[in-house]
């Protein structure tokens, strides 16, 4: 079936993504329209799809190439798709050291999510030397932007004042900042800084949100922490996580 698109559906970015929660294959035809003619933000959105399989058949070698394509065009976030694909291997051979490269080019000119990216491979030293200083510069830029992965990694730098000052209040803060915007992550060290304050009802909500956020290897790593949790009700969580975790990973080829 073909659609009859109108000229602000193919040209109006807020309006491809809207379609494409109401109807992903119709919003990919009007991408792949949008994105021939030249509109980078399309072409992004392209990319994505693509990469996810979302509306249109899964190709990782092409999803590569149209974020190589907005990229050039300048557009940040396929710059750090681009890192993204090189450092996991999505539709090339992984490269991290490539990776690295896209994820600067984009954090220099200041994308948030590329000054994350790359504050993770400085701080295992992946595809670069490894330098804390660097990562943590990075990580509270990020932060400071609004990123509440970067809240969540800063909080812990300056928890444990690894290559930092330690500033316990100013970790639980950037702890609350990130659980707040939305990270699972952050929402368990929140929960972690509640339950040690004694605040269990509260720190079972916030852990439940993890709960429902979370990816993978985050529930894999959390039930297993929650097992040995000293106050009970927030143990007896952990085969919530358990479960999840055996479920998803079910899913998982």
């Amino acid at each position: 079936m073909s659609y009859r698109l109108r000229r602000e559906e193919v040209l109006d970015s807020t309006a491809l993504k809207a379609m494409l929660d109401e109807s992903p294959a119709r919003a990919a035809q009007a991408i792949l329209v949008a994105a021939g003619q030249g509109e980078v933000e399309a072409q992004a959105l392209l990319g994505q799809i693509l990469l996810d399989g979302h509306g249109i058949a899964q190709d990782q070698p092409l999803a590569l190439r149209w974020f190589g394509i907005a990229a050039g065009q300048g557009h940040l976030m396929a710059r750090n798709m681009l890192g993204r694909c090189h450092e996991h291997g999505w539709g090339v051979a992984a490269d991290a050291a490539m990776a690295a490269r896209h994820y600067q080019l984009a954090a220099e000119a200041g994308l948030d999510w590329a000054m994350y990216n790359l504050a993770n491979l400085l701080a295992t030293g992946r595809g670069v030397i490894e330098d804390q200083s660097s990562a943590l510069s990075l990580y509270r830029r990020a932060a400071e932007m609004g990123h509440a992965k970067s809240m969540n990694l800063l909080g812990r730098y300056l928890e444990e004042g690894r290559v930092c000052t330690p500033d316990t209040k100013a970790a639980h803060d950037w702890y609350r900042r990130s659980a707040e915007g939305g990270d699972f992550r952050g929402q368990f060290s929140y929960a972690a800084v509640l339950a040690d304050e004694g605040e269990i009802d509260e720190a079972l909500v916030w852990l439940r949100k993890a709960l429902d956020g979370g990816n993978l290897n985050f529930l894999r790593v959390a039930g297993q922490t929650l097992v040995n949790a000293t106050d009970p009700l927030i143990r007896a969580l952990a085969p919530e996580f358990n479960q999840k975790y055996l479920q998803m990973s079910e899913g998982v080829d």
